[in-house]
């Protein structure tokens, strides 16, 4: 299946739905990685009633564009806004929770913070929502005059396969997986920079309930950026979890159904809440 995003690019997406469900999940992954890889975590809700649906961000997976490339960080916002669309009219009059992983959870919690999405929930799992300590002030404005210059250079995006499971399967598929990639362009990195600092503030504009999820063993985004975006929420229902032990792919560690779970119990409370408020 596609969908037309930012620009008319034909984005692929797909869904696991249940014969009758009675809310939905709408997702986005992270970066160099694709949908495909959340088939279990699909599967897993789909038998427990939801419209599961998931894409391709644009440079990813079976979707156009040069791999790990954007020219400005809103075409990935109006993606999102153009799947929205897709999922409201394929699974209409549920409850929908918006979930993002890694540069999926920024992505996500930039476009609840600036775009205000008629959602239930916003989860963020692992999201990119600090710097890190040892990116100086000196190599952040090297990366963007640089960019100006060749914004379609390439450099590696340092991220170590050990770092995102536990679970030495998890690695080797991801390792192995063909629409897995190494490396982004300069541009990519700039944006990504600049939307880290556009949610520096914090969660203080977004206005639906967030469960921010984050293995506090995640060496590839680190848990201090989900703690301060929490602390500056001030919508009632709002979760925040670290993980002990875990790693940066908290949906493929082995304790994955407990997290499942987590979410499950938390979608099914803001659902509650808010029929008791009508």
């Amino acid at each position: 299946m596609r969908f037309t995003g930012s620009g008319r690019a034909s984005l692929f997406r797909r869904a696991w739905i249940a014969p009758q469900p009675e809310r939905a999940l709408a997702l986005v992954h992270g970066f160099a990685e694709h949908s495909a890889r959340y088939e279990h975590l699909g599967t897993w809700f789909a038998r427990r009633g939801f419209a599961v649906h998931a894409y391709d961000q644009r440079g990813h997976g079976q979707s156009p564009g040069l791999r790990g490339h954007v020219d400005r960080f809103d075409e990935f916002l109006d993606d999102l806004a153009a799947f929205l669309d897709e999922v409201r009219r394929e699974s209409p009059g549920i409850p929908c929770t918006l979930v993002g992983h890694s540069m999926g959870g920024l992505v996500v919690a930039t476009f609840a913070r600036e775009r205000n999405p008629d959602v239930a929930g916003v989860v963020l799992s692992g999201a990119v929502l600090k710097l890190p300590p040892d990116l100086s002030r000196g190599k952040i404005a090297l990366a963007r005059l640089l960019r100006r210059v060749v914004p379609r250079l390439t450099t590696g995006a340092g991220i170590d396969p050990h770092a995102i499971s536990r679970d030495p399967e998890v690695v080797r598929r991801y390792v192995e997986d063909p629409l897995v990639f190494t490396r982004m362009t300069l541009s990519f990195a700039a944006e990504m920079l600049s939307a880290v600092e556009r949610c520096s503030a914090g969660g203080a504009d977004v206005s639906v309930p967030v469960q921010l999820l984050h293995g506090a063993e995640d060496l590839l985004c680190l848990p201090a950026g989900s703690r301060d975006f929490f602390e500056t929420l001030d919508v009632p229902g709002s979760d925040l979890r670290i993980y002990p032990g875990l790693r940066h792919e908290i949906f493929n560690e082995p304790e994955q159904e407990q997290v499942f779970e987590d979410i499950l119990e938390w979608t099914l409370a803001r659902e509650a809440e808010a029929v008791e408020a009508r």
